[in-house]
């Protein structure tokens, strides 16, 4: 299967956390937001699900740094409930989102009226390898995974991601509810796990970033 290079990246807390129970995101340092931002430009896309869109209504452009260039903001949306208001579908970027044959072709209509290319693949939900190979058809490369826990666990359980990044704020926040960096089913044991290597590691600011490679 032809697909993108998959970045997955996250702030998260010392505990693994990528928000406190409330809700609050707000981990990561003004350097590290200015790395995200690096990365971006770099990258053809940037993928975040339907949850990320509903609890944080992101951009998902370049605006912290320097960019001639936008990615794609690429949304993993099963019954495409992404809002029509949504910043995710400004004009300041092309959006694609991937959609199941059980969304409601009132809402798919929407979306594509609101000026978003929309991807069918799957039954019920989102299938991630058909949908990678699609975006890889429409000319992306190389996308950063901005996802939450359970799409970050879906991409990794199904072998789509190539590199995991972290930058690690020194708090800790706690919390049986609150998102981690992969929650979905788990794996289980740790040999059924996804085994990484470490590539490299630096400070910055208060936090520490560490680079992994997806061992295959």
């Amino acid at each position: 299967m032809r697909r993108p290079y998959v970045i997955m990246n996250a702030g998260m807390t010392l505990d693994g956390k990528l928000a406190t129970v409330a809700g609050d995101t707000r981990i990561s340092g003004k350097e590290d937001l200015e790395r995200v931002h690096r990365i971006r430009a770099e990258v053809d896309a940037v993928m975040v699900g339907i949850g990320t869109v509903l609890h944080d209504d992101p951009r998902l452009t370049v605006h912290r740094v320097e960019s001639s260039r936008q990615p794609a903001r690429v949304v993993a949306d099963s019954l495409a409930r992404t809002p029509p208001g949504a910043r995710v579908l400004s004009d300041e970027a092309p959006t694609i989102i991937g959609v199941s044959e059980a969304a409601p072709e009132h809402r798919v209509q929407r979306l594509k009226e609101a000026g978003a290319e929309v991807v069918v693949c799957g039954e019920r939900r989102v299938e991630l390898p058909c949908f990678m190979e699609r975006l890889y058809g429409m000319g992306i490369r190389k996308l950063l995974l901005e996802g939450g826990g359970e799409l970050n666990f879906s991409m990794l359980r199904e072998g789509l991601v190539d590199e995991v990044r972290v930058a690690i704020a020194p708090v800790i926040v706690g919390g049986r509810s609150s998102v981690t960096l992969a929650d979905g089913e788990g794996f289980e044991s740790i040999d059924s796990g996804v085994q990484l290597r470490l590539l490299r590691y630096y400070p910055l600011g208060k936090d520490l970033v560490l680079e992994y490679e997806v061992v295959r």
